[in-house]
């Protein structure tokens, strides 16, 4: 079956991964038309805006993308792309599966659980204005509906993936209003999924958690804020960003990523590490129901872990971007 696939290469190191994640996909037998677009910096210089209409048409109509990493800027200039992407497509679901690599060091080497983080309100609405010099207001939203669908989402996934346990995280005990209406539809949805342990956690003790026993976690299910924090957080526990997949997901559409920045130290030397965009690949390999394609590729992916001898240099080894997609390539 041929696919066609929306795809965004971004800037920064994100060319180059792109380029490598592309190539071993091909490699892997998948039949795809890639319609390439651009975003963020690129797509202002070229068409002022950073989400051209052609852009957000073309994933509307090919309803998934595979995107590299793309710069924000800090305190100034335009608002993220990310976020953009995710609020103008309803991508509400974000899905981020965290399992530890052979022989990669870090602190967990058995972790394996999954971060679901609601993607389209909480403080990320951006909703904020100057009160009087001096003092901001950022609004928090967080709704019955975006809430109740995030919740589903998550359960859904855990029966169909087979995972046992679902754990809100939350911090009602101070926002009784707004984290406490999230509690509420997250509690109401466990009804419909008896067989799935339901439990929560207050924020700060679920970092606390993360750190002293992470294995008592399965499926963390969080609002925007703290999802983006504790997904970080858990990124760190197996070896970084740099080897964690991404996934957005909505009714209409799916957007895969890296989760990890553009790092642009490191851009046009070819050094970066694809393992990141790699893994959000097979998560879209598997979503577009290429699971043979997916499974020959995280076989390959593994392969080359546990033999380790093609390493990145941030994992500690000397290959080169190219090198490490041909390793994997050849485990095929």
């Amino acid at each position: 079956m041929k696919h066609t696939i929306t795809l965004i290469p971004g800037d920064g190191i994100g060319p180059e991964v792109t380029s490598a994640v592309v190539r071993i996909i091909e490699a892997a037998g998948v039949d795809v038309a890639w319609e390439t677009h651009y975003a963020g910096a690129q797509a202002l210089e070229k068409f002022g805006t950073t989400l051209p209409d052609d852009l957000l048409e073309s994933i509307k109509r090919n309803t998934v993308a595979l995107k590299g990493p793309i710069t924000t800027p800090i305190g100034k200039g335009f608002t993220s792309v990310n976020v953009g992407l995710r609020k103008t497509l309803d991508l509400y679901a974000n899905l981020r599966p965290v399992r530890a690599l052979p022989n990669v060091p870090c602190r967990y080497p058995e972790l394996d659980l999954v971060v679901v983080r609601e993607n389209t309100e909480d403080l990320y609405s951006g909703i904020e204005h100057v009160v009087v010099p001096g003092v901001v207001e950022s609004i928090k939203i967080i709704t019955e509906k975006a809430s109740t669908r995030i919740a589903r989402f998550a359960f859904e996934y855990a029966r169909r993936e087979g995972r046992k346990k679902v754990t809100a995280v939350h911090k009602a005990n101070i926002m009784k209003l707004s984290d406490g209406l999230f509690l509420d539809c997250f509690r109401n949805v466990a009804k419909d999924y008896p067989e799935i342990e339901a439990d929560d956690k207050i924020v700060d003790n679920a970092c606390m958690q993360l750190v002293m026993r992470p294995e008592q976690f399965d499926i963390m299910l969080l609002e925007n804020l703290y999802g983006d924090i504790v997904s970080d957080l858990c990124a760190g526990l197996i070896g970084g960003l740099g080897l964690v997949p991404g996934a957005n997901i909505g009714e209409l559409g799916a957007l895969f990523e890296a989760v990890h920045g553009s790092a642009p130290d490191i851009a046009g030397q070819g050094i970066a590490n694809p393992t990141a965009l790699l893994q959000s690949g097979i998560l879209m390999l598997r979503h577009i129901g290429e699971r043979a394609a997916a499974q020959k590729i995280e076989s390959a992916l593994l392969k080359v872990f546990v033999e380790g001898n093609v390493r990145t240099r941030d994992i500690g080894g000397q290959a080169k971007t190219t090198e490490f997609a041909d390793a994997i390539i050849a485990a095929f």
